[in-house]
C-alpha cells in the first residue's frame, strides 16, 4: 500500500517515512529481545509489533465480586508488558448508573519502584500493590462498604514507553447485606448416588470373583476324585499296571 508501512496482521499501519522510519532504526538495533510471556519478539530486518498483546491489564478471573455492607473487599489488579515501563501512569476510576469519578491515581517510575499514590478521592481507599517480585500488583482495598459502592470498578494503565498506549479491566461490584449460603443439597444427593452405584459395582466384582474362585475349586476336586476312582477300578480288575501283576509265579 503505498504511503503507508503495513505489517500484515491487522495490528498497526505506520506512516512509511517519519516515526515509522525511527521505529525501524530502533528495531535494527535491538536485534534480538527476550520480553516477559514470549509474547513480544524482534527479529533481523524483521520488526513485528502485536500492540494489542504488549500491555495487558487483568483483574482477575472474576467479573463479579459480592461483599457484605460494613466490611473490607479487595479489588484486584495487575499489568504487565513485554516492552518493560518507565513513569507508568494508573488510576481506578468508579463508574454507576448516575456517578462517575476517579478514586485513585499515581505512577510507577519502574520495574523496582512501587507505585507512588498522586490523588486519592477517599480516605476509606488502600492502595495494596507492589512491584516486587516482579507482580506489578496495583490492587486497592476499599474499607467500610456502603451499598452506595455497588458499581464498576475499571482499572487502567497508560505505558509512556509503548507510545502511551492504554489498556483497562473492569470489575463489577456488588455490595449486599449478607452472602446467601450456597445450597449444596443437590450436590450431595448426585455424589451419593455415584459413590452407592460404584460401591454396588465394586461388591458385584468381589462376588463374581469369588464364585469363580469357588467353581474352579469344586472342578478341581472333582477331577481328583474321577483320576483316583479310575486309578482303583484299574487296580480292582488286573489292568496292565495293576497290582495283580505284580504276584510271584507258581511253583511247579
Amino acid at each position: 500500500m503505498a504511503g503507508h508501512w503495513a505489517f500484515g496482521f491487522g495490528f498497526w499501519q505506520l506512516p512509511s517515512s517519519g516515526w515509522a522510519h525511527d521505529v525501524s532504526i530502533w528495531a535494527e538495533n535491538r536485534k534480538t529481545e527476550v520480553f516477559k510471556g514470549g509474547r513480544c519478539c524482534f527479529c533481523r530486518g524483521l520488526f513485528l509489533l502485536p500492540v494489542s498483546l504488549s500491555l495487558e491489564v487483568s483483574v482477575g478471573k472474576a467479573t463479579t465480586i459480592y461483599a457484605v455492607n460494613g466490611t473490607e473487599i479487595l479489588l484486584p489488579c495487575t499489568f504487565s508488558s513485554c516492552f518493560g515501563f518507565e513513569n507508568l501512569h494508573f488510576w481506578w476510576s468508579y463508574n454507576s448508573s448516575d456517578t462517575y469519578k476517579i478514586l485513585i491515581d499515581g505512577t510507577v517510575k519502574n520495574e523496582k519502584s512501587d507505585p507512588k499514590v498522586k490523588l486519592k478521592d477517599d480516605d476509606r481507599i488502600t492502595l495494596e500493590g507492589s512491584t516486587k517480585e516482579k507482580m506489578n500488583n496495583i490492587s486497592i482495598s476499599l474499607k467500610n462498604l456502603e451499598f452506595s459502592d455497588t458499581g464498576k470498578y475499571t482499572c487502567h494503565v497508560k505505558n509512556p514507553k509503548e507510545n502511551d498506549f492504554q489498556h483497562q479491566a473492569t470489575i463489577f461490584l456488588q455490595v449486599v447485606d449478607k452472602l446467601e449460603e450456597v445450597d449444596n443439597t443437590v450436590t450431595l444427593i448426585i455424589l451419593g448416588v455415584v459413590g452407592g452405584v460404584i460401591g454396588l459395582l465394586i461388591f458385584i466384582l468381589l462376588v463374581k470373583k469369588f464364585i469363580a474362585f469357588i467353581i474352579k475349586k469344586t472342578q478341581e476336586k472333582k477331577k481328583e476324585c474321577l483320576v483316583s476312582s479310575s486309578g482303583n477300578d484299574n487296580t480292582e480288575n488286573g489292568l496292565p499296571g495293576s497290582k495283580a501283576e505284580e504276584k510271584a509265579p507258581t511253583k511247579v
